[in-house]
């Protein structure tokens, strides 16, 4: 089991930066590919990207492509999302989310991952 805990968002300007953390709990992080979603209001949860196990497969939705970075850094049980041109539509509750077993088929749904975070808020004022 692994527990979850994100930070990082905040209301910032169009066009502007933010990275996400998720600290995760326990010595079995390196076993999860993670990924981060988010939820606008009124509408469903999203995928937005995930990463490996050892970090070396990253896949993004193609909103955000070219804009967003995953990484990871399992010494620290940490993963990042770094957020770059931040728009409007961007903004969203957070989340970060575990699975020990998914593929490409799989990765974008939210039944696939077994373990979330609170999720954190990140605005984005036009």
């Amino acid at each position: 089991q692994v527990q979850l805990v994100e930070s990082g968002g905040g209301l910032v300007q169009a066009g502007a930066s933010l990275r996400l953390s998720c600290a995760a709990s326990g010595r079995t992080f390196s076993r999860y590919n993670m990924g981060w979603f988010r939820q606008a209001p009124g509408k469903e949860r999203e995928f937005v990207a995930a990463i490996s196990r050892s970090g070396g497969y990253t896949y993004y939705v193609d909103s955000v492509k070219g804009r967003f970075t995953i990484s990871r850094d399992n010494a620290q049980n940490t993963v990042y999302l770094q957020m770059n041109s931040l728009k409007s539509e961007d903004t969203a509750v957070y989340y970060c989310a575990a699975n020990g077993d998914i593929t490409t088929a799989t990765m974008a749904r939210v039944k696939s991952y077994d373990y979330w975070g609170q999720g954190t808020q990140v605005t984005v004022s036009s």
